[in-house]
């Protein structure tokens, strides 16, 4: 099965996501497009699901950590990305990040 893997937009058009993969060096940006990858083609084997959203563990470098959720059933959105050092933080950002998007997705949805 394949995803469909988007970047959450907040209101003002900007990209979590994108800001933190802007930060990364071009060894860990291409790791980093790897797992992407592989997450469109279905492989979820190294998320970890808890609160609405899922954590992928890299085991390189700092502990890099992508923060993701599934939006029905074939949509992955990328919520941000960050390291062990600030893993905690990192998570309670992106549970905000995704309820946020659930919010605003259900008011879209009544047309207000």
């Amino acid at each position: 099965m394949y995803y469909q893997v988007k970047e959450l937009l907040l209101p003002d058009g900007k990209s979590p996501y994108a800001d933190w993969f802007a930060t990364l060096d071009a060894m860990a940006a291409a790791k980093v497009r790897v797992v992407v990858a592989r997450m469109e083609q279905g492989n979820f084997s190294h998320v970890e699901w808890f609160r609405g959203i899922g954590e992928y563990k890299l085991d390189w470098g700092p502990g890099y950590r992508l923060y993701l959720a599934k939006d029905g059933l074939r949509m992955i959105i990328l919520l941000g990305g960050g390291s062990k050092k600030r893993q905690q933080q990192d998570i309670e950002r992106a549970v905000a990040l995704w309820e946020d998007y659930q919010r605003r997705k259900l008011l879209m949805r009544k047309g207000t």
